[in-house]
């Protein structure tokens, strides 16, 4: 094979297809030129040591209010079973804790997931495995690596949870987990701040199965989101889902128009939902595809091992374009870089070299600086895995977390050089502030703001929120 895999951590066979592709793609590709890509830089931040973690999966970073990033690794750590980790955009990294630091597990073992961050503050993920049975876990972590176990799967209620959280507008937590629930095909649950959890479905074949990407919420307040496999074709599918738990089949893949659908969705400013699917496409190596919200799908690009293969979960940038990765293809077949418009032009950025990195198996994440950041699962010094930074000339952005409330909410704005800051608007609204630091504002939603972008005056400039901040009733 071509990597060796976290060795506490036994995937499914999928992920061992993956690996095998990639060794099929050496003797196929190796050598060929990709199409030329624009100017952009990668620059390797950090290397993972197996001390401070080792083999990020599907964990993209996540920028903390504090300008920091942080993340999640597989294995690693103390204990070898995973670890959560602390970035600087400069490539200072700290591991928070290392899993499995409990007799059997318990506080849980192998976080596939990222990282949220929750309106208190803390952080909030998942790990695969370790709790009860070798379930999974739901966990909450402070900055300083104090963590508590919320919740322990027990099957009944679902098991092995892939993906990220999603704190919703009602401030409840939303996810999915790959298997378990009353048909051991995976399920939908919401989940309290106190750690109470109720699964809202449970997959049955027909209706999708295996959910391993996380879910998002649209603007019409339900979440949305995809199945690894199931539908009448198998083949996996989209669905929404409302915080009650009545589940809609949006779409049912098939071997034209992709399968294998291990990414979620984003939502955007068209209103309609972007993707990926891992596997089938033209040539076998996965789409990416166009949704609306009834669900027809159009496939806007079909990889071809060269421009990269089994591509991730896609990142909307803040110029309206969709950045990504892809686990396999490329010039060396260590992965690449890409970018894609919402009609569909498509723009090769980078092919990973296994020094700098191989496998990224994560999204990209766009800091408020404008760079995106992302890891590789594999390569780098020590082949654990690489930390790295995509900067393709897209400036610096300010984030509302959350992204919606009433007149009165609390919200922060994240940025990047907020010192000085002079003014803060919604939609034009002005509203009182206070600057935390560099990297923080606080504020409230003022009377007469109506749904629109944020904007906040600095002495360096105005910067711009990365999307429409909804005033809700």
């Amino acid at each position: 094979m071509k990597h060796q895999l976290p060795p506490f951590a036994i995937l499914s066979r999928r992920y061992l297809g993956y690996f095998l592709a990639g060794c099929c793609l050496t003797s196929l590709f190796c050598g060929v030129i990709t199409q030329a890509a624009q100017a952009q830089t990668v620059t390797t931040l950090a290397n993972f040591t197996g001390s401070n973690g080792k083999s990020p999966l599907f964990a993209a970073l996540l920028q903390g209010a504090d300008g920091n990033l942080y993340g999640t690794t597989s294995a690693g750590g103390t204990h070898g079973h995973g670890t959560v980790f602390k970035i600087t955009t400069s490539g200072n990294i700290k591991a928070l804790y290392s899993f499995c630091a409990q007799s059997n597990c318990a506080d849980g073992s192998a976080p596939y997931a990222g990282l949220i961050q929750a309106k208190d503050g803390t952080f909030y993920g998942t790990t695969e495995a370790g709790g009860i049975n070798n379930a999974g876990t739901i966990f909450k972590i402070t900055a300083a690596g104090v963590l508590t176990t919320l919740h322990k799967f027990n099957y009944s209620d679902g098991a092995n949870p892939y993906a990220a959280l999603l704190q919703a507008a009602d401030g409840n937590f939303y996810g999915t987990t790959e298997s378990g629930g009353a048909h051991i095909l995976g399920t939908v649950f919401k989940m309290t701040a106190g750690g109470t959890l109720t699964t809202l479905h449970s997959f049955n074949s027909t209706d999708g199965s295996s959910p391993e990407a996380a879910l998002i919420q649209a603007p019409d307040g339900n979440f949305y989101s995809t199945t690894y496999n199931g539908g009448t074709e198998g083949y996996g599918t989209a669905f929404k889902i409302t915080s009650g738990g009545a589940l809609t089949t949006l779409h049912i893949f098939n071997d034209t128009d992709g399968r294998a659908i291990t990414p979620g969705l984003v939502q955007a400013r068209d209103g309609n939902f972007y993707g990926a699917t891992s596997l089938s496409g033209a040539s076998g190596y996965g789409n990416v595809f166009m949704m609306t919200p009834q669900g027809m799908v159009t496939t806007l690009h079909s990889f071809n091992a060269t421009d990269g293969a089994t591509p991730n979960q896609l990142a909307l940038g803040s110029d309206g374009n969709f950045y990504g990765t892809t686990i396999s293809g490329g010039t060396n077949t260590d992965g690449t870089l890409f970018e894609i418009t919402p009609q569909g032009v498509f723009t090769s950025l980078h092919s990973f070299a296994k020094s700098d990195g191989a496998d990224p198996f994560a999204a990209l994440v766009q800091d408020t600086d404008g760079k995106f950041y992302g890891t590789t699962s594999f390569g780098g010094s020590k082949n654990n895995g690489t930390v790295f930074r995509l900067d393709v000339g897209l400036g610096p952005f300010v984030e509302p977390l959350p992204t919606a409330g009433k007149v009165g909410s609390k919200v922060k704005i994240l940025g990047t050089n907020l010192t000085g800051a002079t003014s803060v608007s919604f939609n034009g609204t002005a509203a009182a502030f206070t600057v935390v630091s560099a990297s923080q504002i606080t504020t409230t939603v003022p009377t007469g703001a109506t749904t629109g972008a944020i904007q906040v005056v600095t002495p360096s400039g105005t910067l711009v929120s990365n999307a429409a901040f909804k005033v809700t009733p």
